[in-house]
Formats: structure tokens, sequence, C-alpha cells
């Protein structure tokens, strides 16, 4: 029974990058590929341990390793997307990233023959089979398991900021949805997933994990798949919102938003500061501002008593924490606008090719 631990929490400030791409064709379509790359080749040498494949077989993911500050950690990520794209090229593939690709039709996708991606697709069925999204995730390490749990807590009201200035997954199955972020509301009809509740201290949300695993619920605990969660075996805080990005400096804006946010909220949780502990349904209604309109959404405030546009709300962060690569996102345009305009203006293959690494 895989369980975390208080114990894992016990350094501040460490990063590390998770990113799951597509694995594609000449043509830039998604294609069954991991059995090569993952299992059948000797990946470089960055990649070894830090390379898996997800549910579907031409879904694939890679892991940095533990960096100690962001400089690091933009070092790590260039290198570990440049030896996947060599690893994948070498062997005839090429790499995609994005919230969804647009042309992943699921019925036609071969699914991992991994033992643990049999069970989730026997016990969830139709919402994972479908399951063809690719996302982001940034951990901070926190170096007590109470100080992660609340700034978990706290950390849910920025998600839907992230969610917004991501949203580049407009197409599923070859259809525009309507949607900014598709991704977010297809990954979201899984169980476990989407906006968490609040908790009270880290012991009530390792309760929460025990008794999923020990009823069968989920079989591990990193099946609990919510948008923000204390990583009870890696001793962080793990951000998973963002829809993936095919551009690296996109990557690092929102690993540098997320360590800005940890560790002011660390130092407001050492001021004692009680947070907001806001409710989940309004946290909802945030993050579908933000699946719908993208860069357009108005969010509702830290009080909940008025709406804001994105852009003001980015102004107000990137002024507030020192951050500069959430504003250059917002000034440079939404993904699923350019993904629209680009599938509209000059078709599927300048689309597909604009997505490649």
């Amino acid at each position: 029974m895989e369980l975390g631990s208080a114990d894992a929490f016990d350094r501040m400030g460490t990063l590390g990058i998770e990113e799951e791409f597509y694995v594609v064709d000449e043509r830039g379509r998604p294609t069954a590929g991991t059995d090569e790359l993952v299992y059948e080749s000797a990946p470089p040498e960055i990649l070894e341990d830090r390379l898996d494949h997800e549910l579907f077989k031409c879904v694939i993911e890679t892991q940095t390793p533990t960096c100690e500050s962001l400089a690091e950690a933009e070092d790590r990520l260039h290198a570990v997307r440049d030896a996947l794209a060599n690893h994948a090229e070498t062997h005839g593939f090429g790499i995609a990233a994005a919230g969804l690709h647009p042309l992943a039709t699921w019925r036609e996708l071969e699914h991992a023959e991994k033992s643990r991606y049999r069970a989730q697709l026997d016990r969830i069925q139709y919402p994972q089979h479908r399951n063809t999204t690719a996302g982001l995730h940034v951990h901070v390490g926190v170096d007590d398991a109470d100080k992660a749990t609340w700034i978990a807590n706290e950390l849910r009201w920025y998600l839907p900021v992230m969610l917004a200035l991501s949203a580049n997954s407009p197409y599923w199955n070859g259809f525009d949805t309507g949607l900014a972020s598709a991704r977010a509301m297809v990954f979201e009809n899984l169980p476990n997933t989407g906006m968490p509740t609040a908790f009270d201290d880290f012991a009530s949300f390792a309760a929460l994990e025990r008794t999923m695993v020990e009823t069968d619920s989920i079989n591990d605990r990193g099946e609990l798949w919510y948008d923000v969660r204390p990583h009870s075996s890696h001793g962080t805080v793990e951000v998973r919102t963002p829809d993936g990005q095919a551009d690296p400096d996109r990557v690092l804006a929102f690993v540098e938003y997320t360590e800005a946010l940890v560790a002011d909220l660390a130092a407001r949780y050492e001021d004692g500061e009680d947070g907001y502990r806001h409710r989940r349904e309004l946290l909802d209604e945030n993050k579908w501002r933000a699946i719908r309109h993208g860069h357009d959404a108005e969010l509702l405030d830290r009080e909940f008593e008025q709406t804001v546009p994105l852009g003001e709300l980015v102004d107000r962060e990137a002024e507030r924490l020192g951050v500069s690569g959430i504003r250059a996102i917002y000034d440079e345009g939404s993904g699923s606008k350019r993904q629209r305009h680009l599938w509209e203006t000059e078709g599927a293959d300048a689309l597909c090719a604009s997505l490649l690494l």
C-alpha cells in the first residue's frame, strides 16, 4: 500500500517540473510510440528513471531532477526537453505539447498495457478511456507537512489564474469545444480531480489518502489527481493546473509564479495568518470562467465580492510577487486563440507543426 509521510516534508524551496507530451508521427499526428521510447531503447542519461508513459501510448512524461533554484530549473528543463526531442527523432518520432492534441482521437489510439493503467481503465471506464490530456505539474519543496497543507489550501484561489493563462486546448477529437481549456474539463470527468476541499492539517489529508487506498477507491496515493495537493512522497506542494505548453518560457513562467506563491504563503503561515479557506463552490466558479474564457476571463476576487479581468489580476500578482513571466504570457496572447487562428487560416497541418518542440 503506497502512502506518504509527514517526514517527507524536510526541505524548503526545491523545484521539480513534470511535463506530459504527445508522441507524433511525421505529420505531427499522435501515434503509439512510448513502447519504443520508454521500454525498447535506452534514453539519454538525463532521462534515466525520469521518463515514463501515460495512459495512452502517444503520451509520454518527463521529470526534471530536483532543482535548488529557478536558474537550475531552467537549465534542467531545456536539457530534458532537448534530450526527449532528440531521443524521439532517433526513433522516427516527434514530440508535441498542448493541453490536448487537437487531432488526438481517443477511440483510435492505443492504451498503455501497464497494469496500473489497465486497473484504472477497468475501474473508471468511459471517462478514463477518453482521457487524452497532457498537463504541466510544478513541485515546490516545503519543510513542514502542516505548512504544506495550509499552503495548498491557500493556493486554490490562484489556480484559475494559472489555468486561464495556460489555456491552449480548444480542440478535442478535432472538434472546437468552444472552451479555452477543454483539457481541464475532460480531465475533471475522472474521479478525485478538480478543486480540492480545504484540509485542517496534514493529518486530515493523510487520513483521506489512507481511507481511499484502504477502501480500494484508488490503487495508490498518486491517484488523488487534485489540481493542487501536498505530495506526501516528495515532500512538496504540487500544482497540477496548467495545460501542457510547447514554449519552455511559458513553462518557466508558471514555475516562477508557483515558487513565488509558495514562498509568500510560507511566510504568511509562519506569521500566523488564518488564511481564507474559501468555499470550493466559488473556487469552482472561477475555474469554470478560466476553462471557458482563458485570457478573456473575469475572475472573482479574493473576497468574492466583484469580478476582475485576468490582465488586471496578472498585473497585481506580478507587482506583488516581483515576477515577470506571467505578465509576458498575458501580453503574448492566448494559446487557445492562436490555435484557432492557425486552424482557420492555415489548416490542421500548420496547427500540428506549431505544437512541436
